[in-house]
């Protein structure tokens, strides 16, 4: 299991469905704790589950930069 704080979020994972349920219960029982379900975007990373793996991107944060300089060429 591997958790993840950040001052916007926080991740939870792991190979232990249980173990990670368990685990959110405890947080709930200290912290007000809400389960926003599979990951798909944290801190302007997108996140896409495959079969086996987790594929990381970041195009829409490398988008935002690129407008943001005026280089879209609009």
């Amino acid at each position: 299991m591997a958790l993840l704080v950040h001052i916007n979020g926080t991740i939870l994972g792991g190979n232990d469905s249980q173990a990670c349920t368990k685990f959110k219960e405890y947080l709930n029982s200290f912290f007000q704790i809400k389960d926003l379900g599979p990951l798909k975007y944290f801190l302007g990373i997108e996140v896409a589950k495959g079969l086996f793996d987790l594929f990381l991107c970041q195009c829409e944060y490398a988008l935002e930069i690129v407008d943001e300089c005026l280089l879209l060429g609009k």
